[in-house]
């Protein structure tokens, strides 16, 4: 089952959804969004690279979801500007916090291990 791509797409649907609610909702902590931010770019990477280990997968969202962090220290008007739309504060975020490095490890490994359990459950059937 976890081979399956609309298994990842499923995942990462259900993923934003409930990124989305917790941004809803004030008495969820906002470093949830940022956990489930990542374990949605886990399950991206997973659906564009399916047929590669879940190691690649691992350091490919790491690498992904640092950069965008830290692309949040380059302050330039045009990306500022970005910044300030929903899918610009929804994709890159609004300011740099070391915090949300750790949310990213959290939520990353909260991918695969949902992922290996799927693994898991599929071969016994």
């Amino acid at each position: 089952m976890p081979k399956n791509r609309i298994t990842y797409f499923i995942l990462t649907i259900l993923t934003i959804i409930l990124g989305l609610l917790s941004r809803h909702f004030k008495f969820i902590p906002l470093f949830i969004g940022d956990i489930l931010w990542a374990s949605m770019i886990y399950f991206i990477m997973r659906f564009l690279f399916i047929n590669k280990p879940v190691r690649f997968n691992v350091i490919a969202s790491l690498i992904f979801c640092f950069a965008i962090e830290f692309s949040q220290l380059y302050k330039a008007p045009w990306i500022n500007d970005l910044r300030r739309t929903l899918f610009g504060r929804l994709v890159l975020g609004e300011g740099f916090l070391w915090s949300d490095l750790l949310c990213y490890v959290i939520g990353i490994g909260m991918g695969v291990v949902i992922d290996l359990n799927l693994k898991k459950n599929s071969r016994s059937l």
